[in-house]
């Protein structure tokens, strides 16, 4: 991945962790923003990767 890429990736799992934030429990931002960027490079969608990321601060919370 180049640098170009990884950065937009950054810029597109902030806007989208803004949304989770307000509601969300406790956790470190870079937990959420890795397993989005997982997701997007697994080319989901983006409200795909955002519901991935979710449920995966969610499921290491059990």
């Amino acid at each position: 991945m180049d640098v170009t890429s990884l950065a937009e990736l950054l810029r597109e799992a902030e806007e989208q962790h803004g949304r989770y934030e307000p509601s969300a429990p406790k956790h470190h931002w870079a937990d959420w923003y890795a397993a989005f960027i997982v997701a997007r490079r697994r080319g989901r969608a983006p409200d795909e990767a955002y519901a991935d990321a979710s449920a995966v601060l969610e499921a290491a919370r059990r």
